[in-house]
């Protein structure tokens, strides 16, 4: 989800919240402790330098149990972000510790936001040496009718 489109959808809520691939809901006195832009300049294992750049948010739960982030108190930081950091639009990705501190992708179900887990992929693929994933073939596919170019006493073998 990027920027923009977060900042369409909190207007029309009553309540933000946030809920795990696995079901369970960001409890619901967590504060967005920071908006911000997380840039990563590296070199990936085929050679090649890359630059990515997020928008990161950062969620926390403190003991407030009676805090509660409303839409318009977020539209209002995003914006604050926007101002004085001179965020641009771009991808969100969302900081949330819950065994550990994990990094989330953004998406929306129509009623509330879901952290979508993150995964690594190697982005040199043809430098890594992996080989190419074999095709999945079911035996029962396999014609059971096909004939051999192969003959006793043909020569070929």
């Amino acid at each position: 989800m990027k920027l923009s489109e977060i900042k369409e959808i909190l207007p029309t809520l009553e309540n933000v919240e946030f809920q795990l691939e696995n079901g369970a809901f960001v409890p619901e006195h967590f504060h967005v402790t920071e908006v911000g832009t997380v840039t990563k300049h590296f070199i990936d294992c085929g050679g090649t330098i890359r630059n990515e750049s997020v928008v990161n948010f950062q969620l926390w739960n403190a003991d407030d149990f009676e805090h509660r982030l409303k839409p318009g108190k977020l539209l209002h930081i995003i914006r604050l972000s926007e101002e004085k950091l001179g965020i641009e639009d771009g991808d969100i990705e969302v900081e949330y510790q819950n065994t550990t501190i994990g990094k989330y992708d953004l998406k929306f179900n129509g009623k509330h936001f879901v952290l979508k887990n993150k995964t690594t992929a190697c982005l040199a693929q043809d430098a890594c040496g992996i080989p190419a994933e074999k095709p999945k073939v079911n035996l029962s596919e396999l014609s059971t009718h096909q004939t051999s170019c192969c003959t006793p006493n043909s020569g070929c073998c």
